[in-house]
């Protein structure tokens, strides 16, 4: 979606001013995977960019992109043993309790997401103080550790989340699923 990358540097934008004022309180850097491990949500365009991130990851680095494949296809096959007849249903009911099982996109070995430029939002935007629309979202507990609560406010930004809500409209109305999960999103599977 074409549009998408208008999204993708609204909210790169937002981050990158969350991370100005955050300074050396956000511990989000490589290695640092906390957030990465569990199941969550994401949305059909996340996915969407996901399945357009392997396909780039697969005509630069094959065998890369095989093992991000495959760990997603063991993924998708452990929800369906686990939560039979419908494991995305079941895993998002559950959300935060299905388990720590780390995301297919994450390389064990190096502790970094080998599909980074094309992760959701959701991964674009965990960590730092942030909003959407005036709610604020949870920070990481592992960010802001010395910080009090004023100076945790003062690194607060605001991501401007509208334009997503928009591609996803169309994307609804084009006959595209809701949430889904990164393992499913990645190997096609329902």
């Amino acid at each position: 979606m074409k549009r998408d990358g208008e999204l993708i540097q609204i909210v790169d934008r937002a981050m990158a001013e969350a991370e100005r004022r955050s300074g050396s309180w956000l511990a989000c850097r490589v290695g640092c995977y906390q957030c990465c491990l569990g199941a969550f949500a994401i949305t059909a365009l996340d996915a969407e960019r996901l399945r357009e991130g392997l396909g780039e990851l697969e005509r630069r680095e094959p065998e890369r992109a095989a093992r991000v494949r495959n760990r997603a296809m063991a993924a998708v096959e452990r929800m369906r043993c686990e939560y039979p007849p419908d494991p995305v249903g079941s895993v998002l009911a559950i959300e935060g309790e299905a388990g720590d099982d780390p995301c297919p996109a994450l390389d064990p070995e190096s502790g970094a997401c080998d599909l980074y430029a094309a992760r959701p939002i959701t991964c674009r935007t965990f960590g730092p103080a942030v909003s959407f629309g005036g709610a604020p979202v949870g920070v990481c507990e592992l960010c802001y550790q010395d910080a009090t609560d004023e100076e945790i406010a003062g690194c607060h930004v605001e991501v401007d989340l509208e334009l997503e809500s928009e591609l996803l409209r169309e994307l609804e109305r084009g006959g595209a699923g809701s949430e889904t999960l990164v393992a499913f999103a990645l190997t096609g599977a329902s």
